[in-house]
Formats: C-alpha cells, sequence, structure tokens
C-alpha cells in the first residue's frame, strides 16, 4: 500500500512539474510572437517611411502628400500591432484559465508531432494544438507585398502591349503616282475591295509614360481588283495587258495575296493614368491615335476569276493561277488616324503591281487595333 502511495505522488509531482514546464513555455512562445509582431511591423513603417522620403526627395510627390502618406501607414501599423497583439493576449487569458483548471497539454502530447523549427509557432489549451506562421510577416502585409510587386512587374510589362489587327477596304490603283487617276481607272471603284489580318506588337520608346510608341509586326493581305466593262487581265510575254473577253462576264476579278512587315511610329495621346501615391502609368488605346510608316513584304499567290455563260448558254466558273507578271516583293507607305481602336487607314505601294507598268496599288479602309 505505501509502495502505491508513493508513486501516485511521484506520478503527480511529474503531472504538475510537466503542467508548470509547459505553461512557462506557452507563455515564452506567446512573448516571443508579441515582440516579433511589433518588431515586423515597426519595421515595415520604417520601410515604408525611407520610401516616402525617398520619393519626395526625388520630386514624385509634395510636401503635403509626403505627411499624409506617412500619417496612414502609421495608423496601419498601429492598427496591425493592436489588433495581433490582441489576438496574443486573449491567447494569453485562455492560457491562464486552463492553467488554473488543471487542463495544460504536457510537452510530451505534443513534440511528437511538432519540430524544433516550428515551435515557436504552436501554442496549446487544453488537448488543442494551434499554430501560427508569422514568420514572414502576418497575411495581410504579405499579401500587401504581392501586389506591390505585381503592380511593379505589370508596369514593366506594359512598355510593350499587342493588338489584333483587322482592316478592311476599298482597293484599287494609281497610274505614275497620280491620284486623279482613279478617275479613270480600268477597275471599279466601289467593287473593289481589300482585307487585312495580323498582329502587332507596340513598344514604348522610353522608359517613362509617354506619347511615343514604335509598332511592329506581320500580317496577310487579300487584295481584290475588279475590271470595268467586260475585261479581263491577259499575260503576253513579260507584258500585263487589259483586253474585251468574247463573252459577257459577271465576274472578271483578280486577287493577289501578300505578307506584309508594316512598321509605325505611332503618337497615341490617350490619357494616363495617376495612382493617388503619384505614380504615372500610360494607358494605350484610349483616346486619338495617329501612326505614320511603312511595310515590306512579298506576294504569296496570284489568280484571276471569271465568271460568264458560253456560247451554249452554260455558266462557266473559270480560275487561272499565274504571277501575271506581278512584283513578288513589295513595299510602300502606310498611316492611320482614329479613336481608341478604330483608324481611317491609307496604303500605297511604291513599287509597281505589275513589271514594266506604273501602276501602284492603293487602299484606304477602317482598321481596327484590339488589345
Amino acid at each position: 500500500m505505501k509502495r502505491i502511495l508513493l508513486i501516485l505522488v511521484l506520478l503527480c509531482t511529474t503531472i504538475a512539474q510537466s503542467q508548470e514546464k509547459t505553461f512557462e513555455k506557452e507563455v515564452s512562445k506567446i512573448s516571443k510572437r508579441i515582440e516579433r509582431i511589433t518588431k515586423q511591423q515597426k519595421d515595415s513603417l520604417k520601410a515604408k517611411v525611407i520610401d516616402i522620403d525617398k520619393r519626395l526627395e526625388k520630386g514624385e510627390i509634395t510636401n503635403t502628400t509626403a505627411e499624409t502618406l506617412k500619417k496612414e501607414v502609421a495608423t496601419y501599423h498601429a492598427r496591425r500591432i493592436e489588433k495581433l497583439v490582441g489576438e496574443q493576449e486573449r491567447l494569453l487569458q485562455l492560457l491562464v484559465q486552463d492553467k488554473t483548471n488543471g487542463k495544460i497539454a504536457t510537452s510530451e502530447d505534443v513534440e511528437e508531432s511538432i519540430t524544433d523549427e516550428d515551435e515557436d509557432n504552436i501554442f496549446t489549451i487544453g488537448s488543442k494544438i494551434f499554430r501560427l506562421n508569422i514568420s514572414e510577416g502576418d497575411l495581410e502585409e504579405r499579401n500587401n507585398r504581392r501586389k506591390e510587386r505585381w503592380k511593379t512587374k505589370n508596369k514593366k510589362q506594359r512598355t510593350t502591349t499587342t493588338q489584333f489587327v483587322f482592316a478592311m477596304g476599298l482597293n484599287n490603283v494609281l497610274n505614275d503616282n497620280d491620284l486623279s487617276s482613279l478617275d479613270n481607272s480600268d477597275y471599279k471603284l466601289w467593287q473593289s475591295h481589300f482585307y487585312e489580318l495580323g498582329w502587332t506588337w507596340k513598344t514604348r520608346l522610353s522608359r517613362q509614360p509617354s506619347k511615343l510608341y514604335f509598332k511592329y509586326g506581320f500580317s496577310f493581305l487579300w487584295n481584290n481588283l475588279r475590271l470595268k466593262d467586260n475585261k479581263i487581265h491577259v499575260k503576253n510575254g513579260d507584258i500585263t495587258e487589259i483586253e474585251t473577253f468574247s463573252n459577257q462576264l459577271s465576274e472578271s476579278r483578280l486577287r493577289h495575296v501578300q505578307m506584309n512587315f508594316p512598321m509605325h511610329l505611332e503618337l497615341d495621346f490617350s490619357k494616363n493614368r495617376t495612382y493617388d501615391d503619384g505614380r504615372v502609368r500610360d494607358r494605350t488605346n484610349r483616346g486619338l491615335r495617329l501612326g505614320v510608316g511603312g511595310f515590306v513584304g512579298f506576294k504569296l499567290g496570284t489568280r484571276q476569276y471569271l465568271e460568264y455563260r458560253d456560247d451554249t448558254n452554260v455558266e462557266v466558273e473559270q480560275l487561272q493561277f499565274d504571277n501575271f507578271n506581278m512584283n513578288i516583293f513589295n513595299y510602300g507607305l502606310s498611316t492611320y488616324i482614329g479613336y481608341r481602336s478604330t483608324s481611317f487607314y491609307v496604303k500605297y505601294d511604291l513599287n509597281p503591281l505589275f513589271k514594266n507598268t506604273e501602276t501602284r496599288n492603293f487602299s484606304m479602309g477602317i482598321r481596327l487595333d484590339l488589345n
């Protein structure tokens, strides 16, 4: 009996000592966390104040704005300290209550699942184990840092944007670089069309927000020319002539497809965005735009479509594959002016459309640059 009583006394003493040690350990952890929270918030506040002072020295913000920003960040971090420390104080109160009720878990109960690395970030109340991870700052602080990093990254990316380009309009030719020759053109003005699909990159020419950009890319063009007066294109050696067809035509269309590499200097007068903290960020395709430049490219193929009724009144659709003495390589000038994504577009080939001629392709229409 005496031996049993001795064992019970030793067991109670051991449990009491374990609870005492565990209680002290938990209190120490909470104390460390309070110190860590306070230090992290103060360090973060100090770094932000230094950043505000640097921006003030560079002239990015005024003295009034700097003082306002300092007050805002000081208030924010004071509230964060009050909130986070308050949470730790409530945990301490619960810990004291469980200590009084004898519900503190022993160290052995928790050490099996907790490593030395995260020991300071756990606490126990009763038989429950709670974990905290504040070694890198509280969650809101980390989220704010992520947002700042994303803003910086996104700002750098905005030096170059991409656009999908679609254009369509009227297609015709000029003779001897004379605009008035359109009045006497062999091609129908309103029935000759062009279509363009492409992709462009738009790069700001300065590191800071500005209005000047370099725009470049590639595009595919489908140019259609419909002849007047029942005529067709006929290839005679090195010369392509326009001749009257023997039957009545319902369609006479010459299509040449080409791939171009356009390059433009663009003035984009979109209003820049200014943030509350004084940062300025450029925005594109939000206002008036003007582009001036040119293109180089090459022909991908040429064909002539003919539709008519033969002598027996049978409908005939004829497709002629030939280059019709067209120049393979082409280059020229182009410009556009518009608002937001829609522009009026003009394009003019500097080299002749056909070899041994002074006939040059001329196009004008509507252009869409979609971000």
